[in-house]
């Protein structure tokens, strides 16, 4: 079969800004395994005189400029170009790069310097963490197919926001792999449940090994850390260090974990977004490769919700699963207080990606007075 057969194809991926590669990996997913080399496509284009939409550099300017208000200082050209994609705005990653540089001249200094948080500030840290993230990564196109973000890491959560969705969204997986911790029982009882709907039977449904391992999603943590968590975390240590911060009281560990919850996740899907549109070297693009995903799929009746899991699990295994639980003392008596203190401090900070905003560019200052309002508010409240 000619690539003739597949104009309109190439001709819409070229224009939309994908490259001669990802439209020869495309061509091949679509089942043309002859001809659909780049040199190919690349010379089919160029006799039909194609054109890419072009994005001038003021539009891209101004683009790039919002991106770097959302992300902060550690989006590279890579990540930057990605998180542009995900917006619909598809440039090289040359002009991205070279516009990061012209406009961003102090950003693009320290990254060049790798100037990160320094390990001393790390082991403060360990003091603040009130919140765990959990990222599913699909082995073959490096995909992020599933996350959350949770006060205190539990089987629950794991298996209805992450193990659940990525499953009913993109397939079952022939394998699921993860580390020795017990918040991912009631998600391997699940997988080795439905191992029979696997498409490649002949593998262990499940693999636990040790984080040392080198796991891809153990070498994603520290993309996550400086993009999100540590400066969030940069900006609990100076109220801590200010005595503006009491975290042996329930009710401000409570309050800082769930606004830090609500603030990261925020961060996360930016950097979801951004992951799975950017390029990665001699593989490609996560979102084109795992674009039809997993060959096995299995309906939603298969899986059930994470109660009704968990008491198949409990009554096969015993009571050994974590629940969803708070981090710091839940201080409300009613529902209705609560929702009063919701509805207060809504009014004063309707949209917290602002605060993050704030925070990713190295500006405590917002998330500390709106962590500080939170705690009042709840005060008032309780």
């Amino acid at each position: 079969m000619s690539l003739s057969a597949y104009e309109n194809v190439i001709m819409n991926m070229y224009e939309d800004g994908h490259t001669d590669m990802e439209i020869s990996f495309k061509l091949s997913e679509l089942g043309m395994q002859r001809g659909n080399s780049e040199r190919n496509i690349r010379k089919f284009r160029s006799e039909r005189g194609s054109k890419r939409k072009c994005v001038f550099e003021d539009a891209l300017e101004l683009a790039v400029s919002q991106a770097v208000v959302e992300t902060g200082p550690y989006y590279g050209r890579k990540m930057m170009t990605g998180y542009l994609a995900a917006q619909g705005i598809h440039v090289s990653e040359v002009r991205v790069g070279r516009t990061l540089a012209q406009m961003h001249e102090p950003y693009h200094q320290a990254r060049c310097q790798s100037m990160w948080v320094t390990n001393s500030i790390w082991t403060r840290m360990k003091n603040f963490a009130c919140l765990t993230h959990v990222i599913a990564i699909d082995g073959f196109s490096k995909k992020i197919v599933g996350y959350s973000t949770m006060p205190i890491k539990n089987n629950l959560t794991i298996y209805e926001e992450v193990y659940k969705n990525a499953v009913l969204s993109h397939g079952m997986w022939d394998q699921v792999r993860v580390d020795h911790g017990g918040e991912f029982y009631l998600t391997l009882f699940m997988q080795d449940i439905l191992a029979g709907y696997r498409h490649n039977q002949q593998r262990l449904p499940y693999l636990q090994t040790s984080s040392t391992k080198n796991h891809t999603v153990e070498r994603i943590w520290p993309e996550v850390n400086k993009r999100v968590n540590y400066p969030i975390k940069t900006a609990l240590i100076q109220m801590g260090d200010q005595e503006a911060l009491d975290m042996e009281d329930g009710l401000t560990r409570y309050c800082v974990s769930n606004l830090t919850c609500q603030i990261s996740q925020t961060g996360v899907q930016r950097f979801l977004q951004a992951w799975n549109c950017h390029n990665i070297l001699g593989k490609g693009i996560p979102n084109l490769l795992a674009i039809d995903g997993c060959k096995a799929r299995i309906s939603e009746q298969l899986l059930p919700g994470a109660s009704e899991a968990a008491d198949l699990y409990r009554q096969e295994m015993g009571p050994s699963l974590t629940s969803p639980s708070t981090f710091g003392i839940d201080p409300f008596q009613s529902e209705e207080d609560k929702f009063r203190a919701e509805t207060e401090f809504s009014s004063l900070y309707c949209d917290l990606g602002n605060v993050l905003n704030y925070t990713v560019n190295e500006h405590y200052r917002p998330y500390q007075d709106c962590l500080s309002e939170l705690i009042n508010i709840t005060r008032r409240c309780t």
